[in-house]
């Protein structure tokens, strides 16, 4: 998978800020959905299902770091 996003131009700078996005774009849900349903319940299950995703990216951006790191140290 990590070779795929790689050939696709993906590095770990994209991971990393789809991680802080998904960040900011948990509090945006939780905020637009407290004031569209007056239910402090269920936005605050559209804020954490979205704050989820955080540690996802995260996690791909530091896998995609480690093997972009090993390639540059390879001998050519």
């Amino acid at each position: 998978m990590l070779t795929m996003m790689r050939q696709q131009g993906i590095n770990s700078g994209h991971m990393f800020a789809a991680g802080m996005a998904s960040i900011g774009l948990s509090v945006v849900s939780w905020v637009a959905s407290l004031n569209a349903e007056n239910s402090t319940a269920r936005a605050d299950r559209w804020g954490i299902f979205v704050g989820e995703w955080a540690p996802s990216f995260f996690a791909l951006g530091v896998a995609l770091r480690i093997e972009e790191t090993q390639e540059s140290k390879k001998p050519r």
